[in-house]
């Protein structure tokens, strides 16, 4: 989200163009983090986030990214089958994904300046 984008720019004094992507039809994402030449985040050295405190909205729900389906009308939840720990770690409930549900309204709040 931009508002995202606009925080990591200023905390590493970084043109935001030089480590993120516009995308278009992945709602609430408008950008993508660019990939270093292992195909990894720019962000991560030593397997570590450089910008933990500051990491986007589908990287704090990494493996899971939150999707906007135009049918219903609403958000859900889908995973990546990239990541190496599913179906490793703790089985989720609901009351986790409603936990990263508020998440998302509150950082989508902010983007509107709600």
């Amino acid at each position: 989200m931009k508002n995202e984008a606009e925080k990591i720019s200023l905390q590493t004094s970084q043109p935001i163009t030089s480590f993120l992507d516009e995308i278009s039809g992945k709602y609430p994402y408008v950008y993508e983090v660019k990939k270093s030449r292992e195909g990894k985040c720019v962000f991560l050295k030593n397997n570590q986030c450089t910008i933990y405190s500051l990491r986007p909205l589908i990287c704090a729900f990494y493996p899971f990214e939150l999707k906007f389906n135009e049918d219903k009308e609403s958000h859900e939840f889908g995973f990546t089958v990239e990541c190496p720990g599913i179906n490793q770690g703790k089985l989720l409930n609901k009351a986790d994904f409603n936990r990263l549900f508020d998440i998302a309204q509150e950082r989508l709040a902010q983007k509107t300046g709600s």
